[in-house]
């Protein structure tokens, strides 16, 4: 079965420098070997040279399950030699996670950043649904303590930037302090005008107006607004003379 790591060491620097290319689903256990699981990447991370050498984490992944990403974050982070994170193409939802570990993070000028909340199935009764969610609320807190960490953005803004499923480019990946430089490049920071970031909601609805039909339905609906609007005004348009005898009528009322 192909693994999820590939091990390659440059022999030819001062220190010798393992790379390891992280590709799938991070997940807590695999059943064909082909996820990136906790126990498969200790062995690998220790086992694989000597645990003092550099290390280059190039990830490409779309996330998965957040403690078996909580646990891969506590062994980059206490790993003796410097580990340096590049992202190669997607690192995203407990993907990034990880990347936040790394005492370099480099995106690729064509990689893709994204946060959100966690997530999970939950079934039963009400209590058992207030427990899922009390979880999935403590969950977040300590994603947020990652991204934190990383960033010294507020915590307020780090669950804004989640409730909102965000997406970055690697220069406004950069630019939040997400991650520290552009690979293939001499910049440390990303140019303004190549960053851009947004969120689920805001492409959902670009994509609705772009439609035609969505089009004619919001034109169909400003059309009824405005012609509502009318009927309104219309209504309460009141001629003079009745408006004096409605007076005449309240004066003389017993």
């Amino acid at each position: 079965m192909d693994k999820f790591w590939r091990w390659a060491t440059n022999e030819a620097s001062e220190k010798p420098i393992r790379t390891l290319h992280m590709e799938g689903y991070i997940a807590e256990t695999s059943w064909f070997d082909d996820d990136i699981t906790p126990k498969q990447f200790k062995a690998e991370l220790y086992e694989g040279g000597d645990p003092s050498d550099d290390i280059i984490v190039k990830i490409h992944s779309p996330g998965g399950d957040c403690f078996a990403a909580a646990q891969i974050y506590n062994m980059l982070k206490e790993y003796p030699g410097r580990v340096s994170v590049h992202v190669d193409g997607l690192a995203a939802s407990a993907a990034s996670v990880i990347a936040m570990a790394g005492d370099e993070v480099c995106l690729s000028p064509l990689s893709v950043l994204m946060i959100h909340n966690p997530a999970m199935f939950i079934a039963g009764e009400v209590s058992d649904l207030e427990a899922g969610i009390n979880l999935l609320n403590e969950v977040k807190e300590s994603i947020i303590n990652a991204y934190q960490l990383k960033t010294g953005l507020s915590r307020t803004k780090i669950s804004h930037m989640m409730n909102a499923e965000t997406w970055m480019s690697a220069h406004k990946a950069i630019e939040l302090k997400f991650a520290d430089r552009l690979l293939y490049t001499d910049e440390s920071t990303g140019e303004a005008s190549g960053a851009f970031i947004f969120d689920k909601l805001t492409v959902t609805n670009a994509l609705i107006n772009k439609l035609p039909t969505a089009r004619r339905k919001k034109s169909d609906s400003e059309k009824q607004k405005h012609e509502a609007l009318d009927r309104v005004t219309s209504d309460r348009t009141i001629p003079v003379a009745q408006l004096h005898k409605r007076l005449e009528l309240i004066k003389n009322w017993r």
